[in-house]
């Protein structure tokens, strides 16, 4: 078995609180709304320590995250698991460049196969190999599993509460992007 790492604080340790920083803050600087602080810092926290782990289950798997997002976005466009460059970079939310190399390394890794799209455009193909199925099914199959025990501590209604606020809250940070 893998040994965990002690998890991060997130409230009532030994360790600094996300309460204990706000009530700090609040303390020293009067007057200044610290409201924020045990939202972000637990969410911060919180998105560390699943980071963690799904980079220490993905290493266990044998296949790293970028290359599981690549053969990931492949397989669920579904047959024949096709796809331009372009509509890769979009759906991986990477850059043209993030993408190339992306490709590069799982190509040489016999992961996916690159060709032209035809149609007299410089548009470039890309197909998951059988190899590339090979890897990736297990592996999502794992890693799912894996996640689904970490977040089993939640019954289906806190999951759906806990996806909508997380949404909400993303869609208002993305909007002030703008």
């Amino acid at each position: 078995m893998n040994q965990r790492p002690q998890p991060l604080p997130l409230s009532n340790s030994a360790e600094t609180s996300a309460d204990d920083i706000a009530q700090a803050w609040a303390r020293e600087v009067p007057g200044v709304d610290v409201s924020s602080i045990p939202v972000v810092t637990t969410l911060w926290r919180t998105a560390r320590l699943v980071g963690d782990e799904r980079a220490r289950t993905l290493r266990r798997l044998g296949i790293d995250a970028a290359t599981l997002d690549l053969l990931s976005t492949l397989r669920r466009a579904g047959a024949p698991y096709r796809l331009t460059t372009q509509t890769l970079a979009q759906r991986c939310l990477v850059s043209a460049g993030a993408i190339s190399q992306r490709l590069a390394r799982a190509e040489a890794q016999g992961l996916v196969m690159r060709e032209s799209a035809g149609h007299g455009r410089r548009s470039v193909a890309v197909t998951l190999t059988d190899a590339g199925h090979e890897l990736l099914e297990p592996a999502v199959s794992a890693l799912l599993d894996h996640e689904a025990e970490l977040v089993g501590i939640l019954d289906d209604g806190e999951r759906d509460q806990l996806v909508s606020l997380l949404v909400r809250l993303a869609e208002h940070v993305s909007a002030d992007d703008d």
